[in-house]
Formats: C-alpha cells, structure tokens, sequence
C-alpha cells in the first residue's frame, strides 16, 4: 500500500540498528578497532671448490624436481623446524631485549626484525595462473528468485537471507547520488541501512517475521516514502520472492571519494595452500595495477580455535613492500574440520577495522569452508554485514576449490547483501581441488588476478 509522501529531515546519526522484527543488531557501528637449527660448517677448501663451480654446474643442468610426498615431508619439517626454533628463541628473551626491540613478538615470528622481501622470491605458485567466474545476483534477480521458487537454493545461510531485498535508487535531478545512507525502518526500529554505490543503488533488507508490516525508506533530505512489506506465498518449492524496487529524490549531491581501501581476507588454514601461494606471487602485480595516490592495502588471516592463531588483522597502508613481506610470512596449517573462524574474522575485520568513511571500500574473502553454526557466531556475521552495506564496503567472495554447496550459498547472500560480486575459483587452470561449479546461469571464465583488478577498478571509479 502506497502511504502520503512526506518530506522529513532525519539526521543519520539517528540511523542506528535497534532490531527489526527477529533480528538485534543495536552494536552494529562500532568503529574501534583492531629451523633454523644449528648446522656443520662444510671445510673451507671444500666450500672455495664448491663456489668456483657452481654457476657452470647450475647452467649445465638443472635439479631434478622432486617427488611430491618428498616435498611435503620437506614442508612439514621446515614447519617442525620453524616452530622449534621459535620456542628456543622464545626461551632466550630478556626484557632488556624486548624493550630495546631486538625481537618481535606476538605474531608468526619471534627473532629478528625479517629483512625486505626478496624481490625474487619463489614460493613455487605461478601468478596469472587461477582461473575463475564471477556472477551477480543483484543484477540477476529474476533468475535467484527463480532458484527460491523452484526450492533449488534455500535460504538464510548463516544469518543471512537475502531474499527479502529492497531495491532503492537515490537521484538528484534524475542523476544517482552516490555515497548517501538509505536506511529501512519500522515504526522506531531500523531494520537495514546501505550507503549508495556510483549509480545510486542501495540495497536493504528485512526478516520474514516483518511481512505485511508498514515499512518505510528514509534518507537525509530524501521524501519518506512507506509500503506495505508482501506476504510471503508459498511458491512450487519455496517462496516467492518479492520485487520491491523504488526510486528516491533527494536535495543532496552525490559525494566522490579520492581514497580507496583494499582488503584481502584469507583462510590460511591447512586446505588453502594453492590460494595462499597464488595471493603471495600475485599480490605486487595487483597493487601495481591499481597502484594510485590514496590506495591502500591490508591482508587479515583467520583459522580457528586451537590453531596458531584464530585471527590475524593489519592496518591499512600505503606500503606495499610491507604488505607482501606480511604475506609472504603465512603458510597454509590448522584447520582440521570443515567450520572455520569466519565469523571472528568479518567482525574484526568488517565491524571493528579501520575503515575511512570518506574512502571506496572493498574487501575480498578468500576462502573455502563456512563459519560455525550457533546463534553467537549467526549474530556476529549479520552485525558484520550491517556494518559493511552502511560503512559502504563491498565485500567480494572468493571461493576456493573443494568448497560445498552450503559455502557457496552463504558467499552469495554475502555478496548481495553487501552490493558485491561473487566470485568463485574454476578447474580450467588445472591447479588444486576440484571446483564446485554455483548454480547460476552462463559465465566467463577469467584470469583470478583480472576480476580483482576489476572489481577494485569499479569500486574505485
């Protein structure tokens, strides 16, 4: 039902999460952060005999590649080794030397400050090599409310349902305002706030309990403009998806960013070695594509309880060289079960991290398993990507190989409800597990690196 439109003046302040129907999301906006093992020393003439042939021997013929079980078992003991050397130096701090910042701790490495990545570094991954596909959900609608009707894919996932979407548009003359909070309230509770993309387009949400209810889009400066949310028909296998799309003129214009933050979130858990050596070879590539005054990077690793670390986050910095030499320090271990820390993760990452409000935002999560199931880790995810659709950060999944059916799900209800992308890994390269091929209609298959570098591109303008 289309109420009287009234012009209202709501300050955004204002807009806070207080719950809509079955979910709380009160705390959404908080901005706080957040073997070498000792060796002989081969004789000296040995080693002078060694050195005056080595460059001839090497040219002449290369070494021998190894079987694959012999590099595991090289790569596990290089961790056995790595880790009993960090407990041994760990042993030999004083607080003297601690003070005077002769060792770091607290993170991967205990020892001395690690020198400059080696530009020549070679961890084995080929960059310009994963192949993947990436499909939009918002922009197809009609196909996933096709899905839904025909019970093929189910929803929430996690705490998330993207079905219940509202489509709005914010102008200015007839010309989108980016940048701009739209928020989706009733009657004193706020049930979803978005900030614009470039065209104009915010996307809000609501829980089933809140169908048939009087729902209303506000917006600084914006009429007000309320509906009546459908009820939810019961369709051939699932439900009937609502198409709710409005337009709203504003006073306002559209505000343009000079800054943008880039944020790759990785699984390092045992599973994700191919993906982890592919982001370290790949990572300066990419940097340098989208290299401009105001970029920024930060890489956050997750795994899960009773592993090295559950979290693992970095500020945002102009530094690339830091950004990689931080890269280059993680190796794929832990895990262990399907679950993993993805909750902990986006809330230190999406509701706690160190977002500009006056900047473009993505962030990329690369991963292959879901969160934990439970009511704690389900408020946590949606509180997270509340906090990104208002902060206005897109939140592009990356979806690695041997992922099932229900990870998939929950990386696009991501994707929707934070006005992304989704983006998935494909067996064309050859490298890694299997790849679980999404339930979505026809699609390119691209180089990983490009659909980054474009995603990021678009983000930025």
């Amino acid at each position: 039902m289309k109420k009287q439109m009234t012009y209202t003046t709501i300050l955004l302040a204002a807009i806070m999460l207080t719950g809509c129907g079955e979910n709380n999301m009160s705390t959404m906006f908080a901005s706080d952060t957040a073997t070498n093992g000792m060796k002989e020393e081969a004789p000296a003439a040995a080693v002078a005999e060694a050195e005056d042939h080595a460059d001839a021997e090497y040219a002449e013929e290369a070494p021998a590649e190894a079987p694959a079980e012999a590099g595991e078992a090289a790569a596990s003991k290089t961790k056995k080794d790595r880790r009993t050397a960090e407990a041994d130096m760990a042993d030999d701090l004083t607080l003297d030397a601690v003070l005077d910042g002769d060792y770091v701790t607290g993170g991967d490495v205990i020892g001395e400050p690690e020198p400059e990545p080696d530009p020549d570094f070679d961890n084995g991954a080929e960059p310009f090599v994963l192949t993947a596909g990436e499909w939009n959900d918002n922009e197809n609608w009609g196909f996933f409310a096709n899905l839904i009707h025909n019970g093929t894919i189910e929803f929430p996932s996690y705490g998330l349902n993207p079905v219940n979407r509202v489509a709005v548009t914010l102008t200015n003359g007839g010309a989108p305002v980016a940048n701009q909070i739209v928020g989706l309230i009733s009657g004193d509770s706020t049930c979803w706030t978005a900030k614009t993309d470039k065209n104009g387009r915010a996307y809000l949400f609501y829980d089933n309990s809140m169908a048939d209810h009087e729902l209303s889009l506000i917006t600084d400066q914006a009429k007000e403009f309320t509906f009546t949310a459908p009820a939810l028909a019961s369709g051939q296998g699932g439900a009937d998806v609502p198409t709710l799309e409005f337009e709203l003129e504003t006073e306002n214009e559209s505000t343009g960013y000079d800054l943008t933050q880039v944020s790759f979130i990785l699984d390092t858990t045992g599973s994700m070695g191919d993906e982890i050596s592919y982001l370290q070879k790949d990572f300066s590539a990419i940097a340098e594509e989208v290299a401009a005054e105001g970029v920024t990077f930060s890489v956050n690793f997750y795994k899960d309880e009773g592993d090295e670390y559950v979290t693992s986050c970095n500020p945002f910095t102009d530094d690339v060289l830091n950004v990689q030499k931080i890269l280059n320090r993680e190796y794929a271990s832990g895990g262990g079960d399907t679950p993993e820390a993805v909750a902990q993760i986006l809330d230190e990452v999406l509701t706690k991290g160190d977002w500009q409000e006056d900047a473009n935002k993505i962030a990329f999560l690369i991963f292959d398993a879901p969160p934990h199931y439970g009511s704690k880790e389900e408020e946590m995810i949606l509180n997270a990507v509340n906090a990104a659709a208002y902060k206005g950060i897109h939140v592009v999944p990356v979806v690695a190989s041997n992922a099932e059916r229900e990870t998939e799900l929950f990386g696009r209800a991501l994707s929707i409800m934070t006005n992304s992308n989704y983006v998935f890994l494909t067996d064309d390269s050859g490298v890694g597990g299997s790849h679980l091929e999404p339930i979505i209609g026809s699609y390119e298959v691209e180089l990983l690196h490009d659909i980054i570098v474009r995603n990021i591109n678009e983000i930025a303008g």
